[in-house]
Order: C-alpha cells, then sequence, then structure tokens
C-alpha cells in the first residue's frame, strides 16, 4: 500500500491558518486533488475535517484525533486516536493507496511513514500559521512537475538507502 501525502503549499510553506481555514482558493488545484484522491481513503486530523464540514465525496474519510469520546454522524467516517493506528487499519484492507491531506501536525506526523509526496506549490505567498513541514532533499527525490500556471506540481519519492 502506498501512502502519500497531497498538499498545497504556498511559497512560503503556508497550508492554513489554525482556525482551520484555508488562505485561498484555487478551482484548479481542488480539482487536481480531487481527481487524484478520489476512490481512495484520505487520512486527516479533526480540526481539517471540521473546516471541510462533512466527509469528502467518494473517499473513506479517516479522522485522527487525541478525543476519545469524538463521534460524527456520518457512514463515510474512522476515527482513530493515532496516525500509526488509521495506516494500521488501512494495511489491513488492502487498498492500493492512500492519501494524507493533513494538517500541519499530521503531515509533520507523516513524513517517516510516507512512500511519495504530491505538493502543489502555489505560485504566491500566504498568510497562515499552519506550515508544511521542510522537505529534507537528502530523503526526497522530485520525480515529476507539471507547470498549471497557478502552481507547480511537484511528486516526491522517498530515495532509498543507496541513492543518498
Amino acid at each position: 500500500m502506498k501512502k502519500i501525502i497531497i498538499s498545497a503549499v504556498a511559497k512560503n510553506r503556508v497550508i492554513g491558518r489554525s482556525s482551520g481555514e484555508m488562505p485561498w482558493h484555487s478551482k484548479e488545484e481542488f480539482q487536481h486533488f480531487k481527481s487524484t484522491t478520489f476512490g481512495f481513503p484520505v487520512i486527516m486530523g479533526r480540526i481539517t475535517f471540521e473546516t471541510l464540514g462533512k466527509p469528502l465525496k467518494g473517499r473513506l474519510n479517516i479522522i485522527i484525533t487525541s478525543n476519545e469520546n469524538l463521534k460524527y454522524d456520518f457512514n463515510d467516517v474512522k476515527i482513530f486516536n493515532s496516525l500509526e493506528n488509521a495506516i494500521a487499519f488501512c494495511e489491513t484492507q488492502n487498498f492500493e493507496k492512500i492519501f494524507i491531506i493533513g494538517g500541519g501536525k499530521i503531515y509533520k506526523q507523516a513524513m517517516k511513514f510516507i512512500d511519495e509526496m504530491i505538493i502543489s506549490i502555489m505560485n504566491f505567498e500566504a498568510e497562515g500559521d499552519v506550515f508544511f513541514p521542510e522537505i529534507d532533499e537528502s530523503n526526497w527525490k522530485i520525480i515529476s512537475r507539471d507547470n498549471r500556471g497557478e502552481f507547480e506540481i511537484l511528486t516526491y519519492a522517498r530515495r532509498e538507502d543507496d541513492e543518498k
């Protein structure tokens, strides 16, 4: 099972605000996100999920929270108390791939687990207080670039030990 981070990131690494809101709206980037993740599980933190307001259609929505009493009245939602437990669950389900979609704390935790990153680098800086983690170039290599004008999609793969 391939574990993939997907994110839109401003030039200054901003991905959002601690209130949960996105500091920009890009219809084209949203379409890219939707078409890439559709049909696959998406893992996110509670704040990210609550910002969405409802589950993303066509995907199993997996929420990470430390609140053991948290319940949502949706069919396509599973709740776990850790990223590790969520990934372990996904591995038992024989999914081809899973997407980790935020927020900042979840991305930071996921960096040691993931195989790939699909990062839309927006062509502007944004105001916000939630940042995407630094990408250690000694651990990651860019395997594709796709310039869309408003943003560029960089796909990263984890380097094998002998490539470092």
